[in-house]
């Protein structure tokens, strides 16, 4: 199956669920989790139907042979990993009558069933979630679900689960963005710190997009995905079991706990991990000093705290910091780390967080920070920066890299931006080149040749081509006005002289927004006039459609 099929499943899938929030009383929030829920029940029946045959033989064998007798479900986990009995089966479910709450009940019960025989999910599957979709609505999300394709091969079953994610997230707007990180920014980060093997930690996993796209890197350059174990941890509980469908879809194995990262450290993390990957809460405010000051993962490089006194609990001024001690320390002396921070934890002064923030910088660790496009998020419109770290880095410099710039990114809609593959390779493409890897521009400049000659879009392919050929000429990284500079740590014109701070576009040559640097007059007369802008093309849209129906003979 190509692209081109997978996508018209996905956008026909997402069309009937549409169809069904317009047709009943539900927020997107509501029908998000019985959708998900009804795409693993058509893979647990997919993928036990690819194994009964040899499931039933074995059983018979054990059952009148010399051999110890089973139960058909041991053998089934056995054998596929899961068991779905006769009144959980797809084409049960599909074959049901259409009256009062029957498919509902009966849903919940096959999700009960299977869940029985696989504590691995217990508790996982959204069982309750029907009995508010009318039965009606329930055989059409059934009947469409049955289309999707079990040629023996389930990774469509992950890709499919990942495109509602992100379409439920689009869909919830800034609520979404609380469970969801965009594909394309978590794939670039993946593409930089490049997870083979070993134990990825993510403290605020969401639903696990994180270890979805280190899986997808792995199986992508010729690595066993096994060899990656996730370990998550997600503070509400529904969300937790939007990460354990997730990873099971995608047959990734780990584990992922509900849990507060800033009072729990359920993987006793100190030290454990080969990558540590995250998109945590912004300027979390809220955190109580003493439960957080005396755990050793967060005080490598300090606590933030206020400088004045005060007789009610303490609260940490900003949680920013606590997030990087955590990543950092959780690392092992090879560990790679790769985060989503909001533009102000690159300047912050207050509550000690330049101190904190020079005694990070002169571990050496911090490799490079990248600025991103303004409206890659769901819950921020203004760009948000990527911080990476290497333990495994041997110098005294730090590569600042613009992205937001028209050419590496591309226009989704009017409140939307998003990274395509080829803006992806071109972003690695400057680490590799950093990192004095030759062959990898060789290696790209050969894939965008051999896209050119498939594609019909070669003019698309072209361009990136040039792209790549003009600002690096000679396959070596340079110093790019705009684009990317590394920066000495200490000594003349270092990020010491510019008083620690990490904004890329002090260093790389680009303006960086903060969060609330924008006066209050200046954005409402900016916004007011981007509004304006918008009404009077709106105008013009609906004059051009009464011209065209106006020569249809029609008047509106």
């Amino acid at each position: 199956m190509n692209t081109i099929d997978i996508k018209r499943i996905k956008d026909k899938l997402w069309e009937t669920a549409v169809d069904m929030r317009a047709n009943s009383h539900l927020s997107a929030h509501d029908y998000a989790e019985p959708i998900l829920g009804l795409i693993f029940l058509k893979f647990a029946d997919a993928k036990y139907a690819k194994f009964e045959m040899e499931i039933n033989k074995e059983y018979e064998v054990r059952k009148d042979g010399r051999r110890a007798y089973a139960e058909i479900f041991e053998i089934a986990i056995e054998k596929a990993g899961i068991y779905v009995p006769e009144k959980a089966r797809y084409s049960y479910l599909l074959n049901l009558p259409e009256k009062e709450d029957i498919v509902a009940k009966a849903i919940s019960y096959a999700m009960e069933e299977i869940e029985k025989y696989a504590p691995f999910i217990k508790d996982t599957l959204p069982k309750e979630k029907y009995s508010d979709i009318p039965a009606a609505n329930l055989k059409i999300l059934l009947k469409n679900f049955q289309d999707i394709p079990t040629d023996g091969k389930f990774d469509i079953f992950g890709e499919i689960y990942e495109f509602f994610l992100g379409e439920f997230a689009m869909a919830e707007g800034q609520g979404g963005g609380v469970f969801y990180t965009p594909a394309s920014v978590v794939q670039y980060m993946v593409e930089v710190i490049q997870p083979t093997a070993g134990k990825i930690l993510d403290p605020a996993c969401g639903s696990g997009g994180m270890f979805v796209q280190s899986a997808h890197y792995a199986a992508k350059h010729g690595f066993d995905p096994d060899n990656l174990r996730a370990y998550g941890v997600e503070k509400e509980p529904s969300t937790v079991k939007l990460a354990k469908l997730n990873l099971l879809l995608h047959n990734m194995r780990g584990e992922i706990v509900q849990a507060n990262s800033f009072y729990e450290d359920p993987y006793d993390s100190y030290g454990e991990f080969d990558y540590v990957l995250a998109n945590p809460p912004f300027n979390v405010k809220g955190v109580e000093y003493d439960r957080v000051s005396n755990q050793k993962r967060f005080n490598e490089f300090g606590v933030p705290r206020n400088s004045t006194s005060s007789t009610e609990i303490e609260k940490v001024p900003n949680a920013n910091y606590l997030w990087i001690n955590q990543f950092i320390t959780a690392l092992k002396d090879n560990g790679k780390a790769a985060l989503v921070m909001p533009n102000g934890a690159s300047t912050a002064n207050d509550g000690g967080q330049k101190e904190i923030r020079k005694r990070l910088i002169e571990s050496g660790y911090v490799s490079q920070i990248v600025i991103l496009p303004s409206n890659m998020f769901n819950t921020v419109t203004l760009p948000a920066t990527l911080w990476f770290f290497d333990k495994t880095k041997k110098n005294d410099e730090i590569l600042f890299i613009n992205s937001n710039k028209k050419e590496l990114y591309t226009q989704v809609d009017r409140a939307h931006r998003k990274f395509d593959e080829a803006h992806i390779q071109n972003l690695a493409l400057i680490t590799r080149l950093y990192q004095r890897n030759s062959e990898a521009y060789k290696e790209l400049i050969d894939q965008y040749i051999d896209k050119m000659a498939e594609s019909e879009d070669k003019g698309y392919w072209q361009s990136k081509l040039d792209w790549v050929q003009e600002k690096f000429p000679n396959g070596e990284y340079l110093d790019i006005d705009g684009l990317c500079r590394v920066v000495k740590i200490t000594g003349e014109s270092s990020i010491e002289s510019k008083d620690w701070s990490l904004s890329p576009g002090m260093y790389a040559g680009a303006e960086q927004e903060l969060e609330d640097s924008e006066p209050f007059e200046e954005k409402m007369e900016r916004l007011t006039a981007e509004l304006k802008e918008q009404f009077a093309e709106s105008i013009q849209l609906q004059e051009e459609i009464r011209g065209i129906l106006g020569g249809l003979g029609y008047e509106i």
